[in-house]
This record gives C-alpha cells, sequence and structure tokens, in this order.
C-alpha cells in the first residue's frame, strides 16, 4: 500500500482533524457573541418587519413556508460566502520525515498533514473574524479590502447611525457622549434586553480617547489606577466599556484607525453564524460544519493536494442596534 493509500486521507478523517485544530483565537471568536450552527443549505433568508429583522427558518421542499404578514415584512436572501483554501503534501515531506525521526509510516504521514491543515485552518480562522468585523460594521469585505460580499445596510435600506465623538476638542463631554450611544442602542434594539455595551476601537480613536482630558479627570477625581495602568488595557467610562481592537489584513486595519463600533452585549442572536455544507457529495444537504478538508493524489502517486474550507455566513440582524463612533467632530 503506498503512503497516501490510507484511512488518514478521506473526507471524513481530514475534516475531524482539521475541526480538531487548535488555531490561533481571535478577539470577537474569543468574546463569543456570535451564535453559530450547521446550515443545510448555502443560503437563507433574513426577514425584516420595520426595523426589526430575524431568521426565516429552512422547512423540508414541499412544506408550508413560514408566514409573512402585510406589507411591511420583506426577506432579504444571504448567500454564504465559501472560503476554500489548498496545500501539497509531497512523499519527499514524509520521508524526510520518518528519516529524522523514529516514527512509523502513518505517524509520519499524520504528523506533516496536521502541520498543513494547522496552517490552513489559521487562514481561515483569520478570515472569520475579518467577516465578524464586517458584520459589526455592516459591511462584510472580501481579502482586497474593497469588494464588498455583504451590505446589510443596503440591503435593509437602513441608514447607518453615526456618532461623533470630538476628540479633539479638550471640552467635550464624553460621558454625554456614552449616554448619546447608549440610548442610540435602545432605539435600535426597541424591547429587546441588553446587558451593556461594548465598544472597539481603532488605534488613534483609542489614543485621543484615554488622552481626553475629560476621561483623565474622571479617573483623576475618582483616585483610580485607571491612569497609571497599561494603555492598551480595556475600561468601562460612562456605561460603555472601550476595548482596543488589534487586526490587519494586507496592511489595512480591520477597524479605521479613526473610528470605533459600539454594540449591545447579552442580546439573543443579534450576531449569527451559520455554516453551509461543504461543495462535496459526501456533504450534500448535511448540517454544515465550521471546517472541511479533502485530498486529491497528484499525479505518479507523488503526494496529495488538500483542500480546507469553509461556508460561512456572519450576520448582524439588527444593524441598527450597532453605532458607529467618529474621532473628530465633522
Amino acid at each position: 500500500m503506498g503512503i497516501f493509500d490510507n484511512d488518514i486521507f478521506t473526507l471524513a478523517s481530514l475534516t475531524a482533524a482539521i475541526n480538531d485544530v487548535e488555531y490561533q483565537p481571535r478577539r470577537l471568536a474569543e468574546m463569543g457573541i456570535f451564535q453559530a450552527e450547521g446550515s443545510r443549505t448555502t443560503s437563507m433568508v433574513i426577514e425584516k418587519s420595520g426595523h426589526q429583522l430575524g431568521l426565516v427558518p429552512a422547512k423540508e421542499r414541499g412544506a408550508p413556508g413560514t408566514v409573512v404578514g402585510a406589507n411591511k415584512r420583506t426577506g432579504i436572501t444571504f448567500t454564504a460566502h465559501h472560503l476554500p483554501t489548498t496545500a501539497t503534501v509531497l512523499a519527499d515531506e514524509v520521508q524526510n520525515v520518518r528519516a529524522f525521526g523514529t516514527e512509523d509510516q502513518e505517524q509520519a504521514v499524520q504528523s506533516v498533514v496536521n502541520a498543513r491543515l494547522a496552517k490552513m485552518a489559521q487562514r481561515i480562522d483569520v478570515t472569520h473574524e475579518y467577516h465578524r468585523i464586517g458584520a459589526i460594521k455592516g459591511e462584510i469585505l472580501d481579502a482586497d479590502g474593497t469588494t464588498v460580499l455583504a451590505d446589510l445596510y443596503s440591503a435593509f435600506g437602513i441608514t447607518q447611525k453615526t456618532i461623533a465623538f470630538a476628540l479633539n476638542t479638550d471640552t467635550t463631554d464624553i460621558q454625554m457622549k456614552c449616554l448619546d450611544v447608549l440610548e442610540e442602542i435602545e432605539k435600535g434594539l426597541g424591547d429587546l434586553f441588553f446587558s451593556g455595551a461594548t465598544v472597539l476601537c481603532g488605534a488613534s480613536f483609542w489614543r485621543k480617547l484615554v488622552a481626553h482630558p475629560k476621561v483623565r479627570e474622571a479617573y483623576m477625581y475618582q483616585q483610580s489606577e485607571r491612569l497609571r495602568a497599561d494603555g492598551r488595557e480595556s475600561f468601562t467610562f460612562g456605561g460603555l466599556m472601550f476595548e482596543r481592537y488589534r487586526g490587519h489584513v494586507g496592511g489595512k486595519a480591520f477597524i479605521p484607525e479613526t473610528e470605533a463600533y459600539a454594540f449591545p452585549m447579552g442580546t439573543d442572536e443579534l450576531f449569527i453564524t451559520r455554516f453551509a455544507p461543504a461543495d462535496y457529495m459526501d456533504a450534500v444537504n448535511t448540517l454544515g460544519l465550521p471546517l472541511y478538508s479533502s485530498s486529491e493524489p497528484l499525479s505518479h502517486n507523488k503526494g496529495v493536494e488538500l483542500e480546507a474550507q469553509s461556508n460561512p455566513l456572519h450576520l448582524c440582524t439588527r444593524p441598527q442596534a450597532v453605532i458607529k463612533l467618529k474621532e473628530a467632530a465633522s
């Protein structure tokens, strides 16, 4: 039996392996605010009633549809984004591993495959984070940073609410600005509950916020340790949890330096993730998984080509509850 003719390279084995990889975590993944589930289809409908958005459940073909009443309700279809990556494992790579160590043939193959899967999983994971940030901002962009994959505000005819914090002006009442943000979140959520609000800040916005006289004055009055703390640490002010967000793709920040985004916490299904099935025959009409991997033999059995893919749809179901903050007054 050839080194690549074993169970390691089956769709089931590779998919199980890549979903078990401990790849580098990202901030929004750590926060756990996106509620993730598998989907049997590659698209889903978001229903809008006034300014309220909600998922329309998938049903069996021929089954009665979800009732949509009156003229105020509309449905918009969003399609999962296909994120494929490829890599190659050559016979020589496996041979080198066996010559160096004491592993048997199958262990050698598995170690090389797992290392390659880990790199592919990490690349996909960063892309997930980029799409999650896009869902918060209301515009999900492709890897080039310019191609729009989904624009929630345009799709539903909602205008993004923006509040200028005027951080360049020393007399700006930052606490009142925070109150403005909380009130706009309340309006966006309607009668839905939220337990607090988080603000993810771009680099310049963050620096000007922590250095603003009104912010420093508040902590000095409280005789707080905040002024002596690490300038990168998150802090609460005016009822908002401010946090410096790190993340770049192609040299471009996930969150523009002079901007910040405030969103409510504790609201059920505000942010959702749905994973569609892979475009493999074995995965058709099954519940989608976060990651899939498959293999294809190279010519003359010189190795295998690996593919790892994910088919996510990250969405904010109430984008009007996410408030954009600007550094400048205009």
